[in-house]
């Protein structure tokens, strides 16, 4: 499958559903399977190596989450980039990171938050991306003066004033729920308003876990809005501060794959699952403390019930160390690798995912 067809499979699964039989439906609904750079963080692969990494694992598409991955960002070098990806059937996703520039973790590295989705927009028309994926920052955006509200302000504005741009080269802005900055329904407030045409969202359900979601609600309401993913099980588990959730191997945590991949291949045709495993690191929700609703000044203890359900009902995941004589590198490369490929063989066995034989 060429890059540029993934937005064509949309009509092409409806008129599957419509006029072939049940055995040529069953294989259309198939999920493209990938990989987030960040997935192999620790080896600090460059864009071409990703793209190889795919191509060697069978995979559909990468998913570079930021412009640094790319060593170059001159035309030829990307055009280079894009015909060997190509040749590969392998497609490539583009994101830019943080474009609110109040978010401590926007980069001025390429300008202005205007001037990065402008160089997202080239960089993806070039090496035929779909999306511009874009996000606000983290959960602690929401403690800034103005809350999250001013960040949301800010990037709807950022989006409007490059939309045409974005327009005109056929790409849609994918934004994505970071490291627990949005809810869902803050998140579908942002693509309204943007404008449904030119903005999609980027899902991550662990992300929305992080925003004291269930994320297979999340999932639900988000809907036919996804336009790229990021994904990874998780385990989450009651402390005296609230809960700790840690991210695990797909088909080894909460999260219920098989009906993920049922909706996005219901709901969104074509739409890849981009594989981010992050391990071995549990991060605190820390909602029993004081000051923590102070990020939350709207939401009602009653919107976080299927939260709460899935923190009473978890068990908790211990911290693994490197064995005598490993490196805290080399052992964190294994970790990452042997559960980047167990979450692919998951998907692959179990919901339907990916389009190439293996």
């Amino acid at each position: 499958m060429k890059r540029r067809e993934f937005g064509k499979i949309v009509g092409l699964n409806v008129l599957a559903m419509q006029l072939l039989p049940s055995f040529a439906v069953a294989e259309s609904l198939k999920v493209p399977l990938g990989v987030c750079n960040h997935s192999l963080r620790s080896m600090g692969l460059n864009a071409q190596q990703l793209i190889e990494y795919a191509n060697d694992q069978n995979l559909d598409s990468v998913l570079l989450n930021t412009l640094n991955p790319f060593t170059s960002l001159d035309r030829s070098f990307l055009s280079g980039l894009s015909k060997n990806a190509n040749r590969n059937d392998v497609s490539i996703y583009v994101g830019v990171g943080s474009i609110s520039e109040r978010s401590t973790a926007f980069s001025n590295r390429y300008g202005s938050a205007e001037e990065l989705l402008i160089e997202g927009i080239r960089v993806a028309s070039i090496v035929g991306s779909p999306i511009v994926g874009c996000r606000i920052g983290s959960f602690e955006d929401r403690y800034s003066p103005g809350g999250i509200e001013q960040h949301m302000e800010a990037v709807i504005q950022v989006m409007k004033a490059v939309g045409g741009k974005a327009r005109d080269a056929g790409i849609k802005f994918a934004f994505e729920n970071h490291k627990g900055d949005l809810r869902s329904e803050e998140l579908m407030k942002i693509i309204n308003e943007t404008g449904t045409d030119i903005c999609g969202v980027l899902f991550d359900p662990a992300n929305a876990l992080w925003a004291m979601e269930d994320p297979m609600i999340a999932l639900e309401v988000l809907g036919s809005h996804i336009i790229c993913t990021s994904v990874r099980d998780v385990a989450i588990w009651g402390t005296e501060e609230g809960a700790m959730f840690q991210g695990t191997t797909i088909g080894k945590g909460i999260l219920d794959f098989p009906h993920f991949s049922e909706i996005l291949s219901r709901l969104c045709p074509g739409v890849p699952f981009h594989v981010e495993t992050i391990s071995n690191s549990a991060r605190p929700i820390p909602y029993r403390k004081p000051g923590f609703w102070d990020g939350y000044p709207e939401l009602h203890t009653t919107e976080i019930s299927g939260f709460l359900k899935l923190v009473n009902n978890g068990t908790p995941l211990t911290i693994e160390h490197p064995p005598a004589g490993m490196s805290q590198k080399n052992y964190d490369i294994s970790i990452q690798q042997t559960e980047l490929l167990s979450s692919v063989s998951f998907l692959r066995e179990e919901c339907n995912g990916g389009l190439k034989k293996y």
